[in-house]
């Protein structure tokens, strides 16, 4: 376990939670320039899912920070020009292209690790390298068939191969097509420069445990790893040498380390009101998003429907650096419905009525449906300000 010098700089709780939201991007003026691309270099990591409610999280994660960019422009900044690969970090994650050397510990890990579940039948490997190569880019469809079943885990051979190739590094997804992935051989996907696996352990894991920081701004030993999903040890090797810088927040109970930067300036500026992907990294990970906000929050999505206590994909609200309710959304025609919104009190009613106003616009809705608000006697004045802000 990481124990912090004596000369560590002592934080307050308030000054720790602004110094995350403007490592994050909530706080101060968006480098709009920078666009996507901005926002995924900033990030580190922006974690895909499979569910599409009012878009996909990983449209999600730059709106949020942005406002209302194109989806078209979006998924371009991610995977045209090779910007972009997609492989396991946190989760199945989109990663800035300059990173592919530094998750080499990750590829030799997969390639010495025995894969009980997923028998490969003999060739179908080198089948589909060879398809590729003459072929690709190309979705495990169009290499052969994706599944044996209907059953979603029912990997055919050629899928198998084609994601043990993925994990090795000798095959990446260079784009998501129809949600399925476009698999490419590396050696034609990655430029030439960064095409190498020549790092080191130690190498790559100071390097994303620094990112990590970076782009927590501050953060515990276990927010750190959870970042990409390194273990305690592993942080525990580099940290010391990884340019991160020991802190002791007020209330947090447990050693943390900030990006020195983030320290320089005290965090200012205009706050982002906005819904939030559960997949976005600001909360991924709820003992954090606790911690910071005392704000305790888990997706239902796969929670049976009688147990949900906030909805199926409950999206926070965050507004002025807090975490002010949560609205559970979907989209009827050109009407975006708040099938569940719970609310701070009523000083939280304009942000929300806001961030489901900038939200509706931005998926070309016109109009805004609340069904149910968990305080009843805020539900007029919800209708109220949406009615107003929609004109």
């Amino acid at each position: 376990m990481t124990t912090l010098p004596r000369h560590a700089t002592e934080l307050s709780a308030d000054e720790a939670r602004r110094i995350a939201l403007r490592a994050q991007g909530f706080l101060g003026a968006p480098d709009r320039r920078a666009g996507v691309r901005g926002v995924l270099r900033h990030l580190g990591a922006v974690q895909l899912d499979t569910i599409s409610v009012l878009a996909r999280s990983h449209e999600l994660i730059p709106y949020a920070r942005l406002g209302a960019v194109g989806r078209k422009t979006i998924e371009n900044a991610y995977w045209k020009d090779t910007h972009a690969f997609e492989y396991w970090s946190h989760a199945a994650c989109i990663l800035p292209i300059e990173e592919w050397p530094h998750f080499a510990f990750r590829r030799r890990a997969y390639r010495n690790r025995p894969h009980w579940n997923h028998p490969l039948p003999d060739g179908t490997y080198d089948q589909i390298v060879k398809q590729l190569r003459s072929e690709g880019p190309l979705t495990a469809t169009e290499l052969g068939g994706a599944k044996k079943t209907s059953e979603w885990w029912d990997w055919s051979g050629t899928k198998i191969a084609v994601e043990r190739a993925l994990m090795y590094g000798e095959v990446v997804c260079v784009e998501r097509r129809g949600w399925k992935r476009v698999y490419d051989l590396a050696e034609r996907a990655v430029p030439q420069e960064l095409l190498h696996d020549d790092l080191d352990d130690t190498e790559c894991l100071r390097r994303l445990v620094r990112l990590a920081g970076q782009s927590l701004g501050i953060g515990t030993r276990a927010d750190i790893a959870d970042y990409h999903r390194l273990k305690g040890e592993q942080v525990d090797a580099v940290i010391a040498d990884s340019g991160l810088v020991p802190v002791v927040v007020e209330g947090w109970g447990r050693p943390a380390w900030a990006d020195p930067a983030a320290l320089r300036t005290p965090p200012r500026g205009r706050h982002r009101t906005t819904l939030l992907s559960p997949f976005d990294s600001l909360i991924w990970e709820r003992a954090r998003t606790e911690r910071i906000f005392g704000f305790s929050h888990r997706l239902e999505a796969y929670v049976p429907k009688q147990k949900r206590v906030y909805g199926y994909f409950a999206m926070p609200v965050l507004a002025g650096g807090r975490l002010v309710g949560r609205v559970d959304p979907a989209r009827e025609g050109r009407t975006l419905v708040a099938k569940q919104v719970t609310l701070d009190g009523p000083r939280a009613v304009p942000a929300v009525a806001q961030a489901l106003t900038e939200a509706a616009t931005w998926v070309d809705c016109t109009d805004v449906r609340v069904e149910r608000v968990d305080a009843p006697e805020l539900r007029e004045p919800l209708a109220k300000e949406l009615a107003r802000l929609l004109g």
